[in-house]
């Protein structure tokens, strides 16, 4: 009965908690959200959902309805939205015809242009729908750019890295705020700052932030931010929240899985998972809306890496899945985790964590470890096998494991081996070997991908490959930029002289995390 009353509670606290939260724009506009996206208003399914009302949202509907269901008016949907909306801003004026031979100046000049300003008070209680679907936040932040005009949650890590090689230590700090923001008033880190984003947290790199800041402004950063550490750690292990990111293997153990709450349309990609959802069975529709959306909680959206079939979406399985770097992540939380215990003076606690983080790691060289081929594969929990696909997530262990020296370089050289046989090309990582038209497969490679594997190879031993993917890596944004005066979101890094594609939008530049890697990559080989 203790039981019973205790999950009836903990129901009730979550939906009190839903309830508080910015409802997306699809449960604010209703028939009008689906009429405006199915019609393709906008080329883009994005452009709508950031769009900012005029009035309250209320009388907009209200107007609609009363404008639609009456025959003698003549009605035009595109003219509507423009006359009830203010249209999303276009993307800054960037630097992006080149100004500054060096791309290196050019991107600290970048950074201004890529700031938004804090926004938590600029709207009045009364009138939250000003803020459009923004979740405004209470410290300056920095956007990857183009279509991307929020803060996105993995993408913050790898732009800190260049903001810290740019001096820029309190913009750093800001970030990592923001994000403490809004795991303490929403219960996790959603996948950026908009309500339609808010069913669904990324990759959760909050823990690294946080080491980042404290080396440069000291341990006592671990326990300012304890509480939130925490607070994300029990999200992904659905203490906190109604979701089902952890999975009891067939030994007991526990991994973890990336998986949405909610099993309809993404709404910035409304159209697109319509089309693939729209044709099937209500239940079998439901579950290709679950794995499209866990599918963008991975950051890989999308991949072969999510599909039974490399070549079609529509065995996308994503909920079926451990992954081997969101596990990893979650391992280096725990020690954080426990690390912030440390330095609180709390070491039982600490030992706890160490211990969590322990039997994670088990776990994951139990599922995920191949000695055979000497790397690092995802499991599929439901067929009970282990994927067999060489993927650049493979490496995320040799970035946080820290086990002996003749261990770690034993596994570092064959994973090079294996790199250098199937991952490695003329412009640094291919993020897959295949080549499916999905944006993270082949010939693609993203900025990300290329910091972990060099992290990887050079906590392994393997500092001359790792020097050679940054060499390759940072000679190709050299290239395409000489060429065009533009940083991309991604780069073909099989054929250097041919762009990136593939996906669900055009390729996009600015760019937060291609920026951000780049200046850390040029620091790293100058030492």
């Amino acid at each position: 009965m203790k039981q019973v009353i205790s999950t009836i509670l903990l129901l009730s606290a979550l939906t009190g908690a839903a309830a508080q939260q910015p409802l997306p724009p699809n449960k604010v506009y209703g028939e009008l959200f689906t009429d405006v996206q199915l019609a393709k208003i906008f080329p883009d399914n994005k452009t709508f959902v950031d769009c900012v009302p005029k009035k309250d949202p209320a009388i907009i509907v209200a107007n609609y309805k009363a404008i639609k269901s009456n025959p003698g008016i003549r009605f035009s949907l595109k003219l509507f939205v423009e006359d009830n909306f203010e249209m999303p801003p276009a993307p800054p004026a960037f630097n992006y015809v080149m100004k500054e031979k060096d791309i290196s100046a050019h991107i600290k000049n970048l950074w201004g242009n890529l700031k938004r300003e804090a926004g938590v008070t600029n709207v009045s209680k009364d009138e939250p729908w000003k803020n459009g679907s923004l979740l405004p936040l209470p410290y300056p932040y920095i956007v990857p750019g183009g279509r991307f005009r929020e803060i996105y949650y993995w993408d913050s890590y790898f732009t800190m890295l260049g903001l810290k090689e740019s001096g820029e230590t309190e913009m750093i700090e800001n970030m990592v705020k923001n994000f403490a923001y809004l795991i303490d008033t929403y219960g996790h880190i959603p996948n950026g700052n908009r309500s339609y984003y808010l069913s669904r947290s990324q990759p959760p790199f909050f823990c690294l932030m946080v080491e980042l800041l404290a080396g440069i402004k000291g341990d006592a950063v671990y326990t300012s931010y304890g509480v939130q550490l925490e607070k994300e750690y029990q999200y992904w292990m659905d203490k906190t929240a109604a979701t089902r990111h952890a999975v009891k293997m067939p030994d007991g153990s526990i991994l973890n899985r990336y998986y949405d709450r909610d099993a309809i349309p993404r709404q910035e990609s409304f159209v697109q998972d319509y089309e693939y959802s729209g044709n099937i069975q209500e239940g079998a529709a439901a579950a290709m809306n679950r794995n499209l959306r866990s599918g963008a909680e991975s950051g890989w959206d999308f991949s072969s890496r999510w599909f039974a079939k490399p070549d079609m979406m529509s065995t996308i399985r994503v909920t079926d899945i451990i992954p081997v770097d969101l596990n990893c992540l979650l391992y280096q939380l725990e020690l954080t985790i426990a690390k912030a215990k440390k330095t609180g003076n709390d070491p039982s606690a600490a030992m706890a964590y160490d211990k969590k983080a322990e039997q994670r790691r088990m776990a994951i060289e139990r599922y995920c470890w191949n000695a055979k081929t000497g790397y690092y594969f995802d499991y599929n929990f439901k067929t009970k096998k282990q994927h067999t696909q060489v993927t650049a997530a493979g490496v995320f262990p040799l970035c946080f494991y820290n086990l002996p020296p003749a261990a770690m370089q034993a596994k570092g050289k064959a994973m090079a081996g294996v790199l250098k046989s199937t991952l490695l090309k003329a412009g640094g990582i291919v993020t897959t070997t295949y080549t499916t038209g999905q944006q993270w497969d082949a010939p693609n490679g993203w900025a990300p991908l290329q910091w972990m594997t060099v992290w990887a190879m050079n906590r392994s031993g393997q500092e001359t490959l790792a020097k050679d993917i940054a060499r390759r890596w940072t000679a190709l944004n050299e290239k395409v930029y000489a060429g065009t005066g533009k940083l991309m979101e991604k780069y073909n890094v099989i054929d250097t002289h041919l762009e990136a594609g593939g996906g669900e939008y055009p390729s996009q530049d600015g760019f937060g995390w291609t920026n951000g890697v780049y200046l850390a990559m040029k620091a790293m080989l100058l030492k």
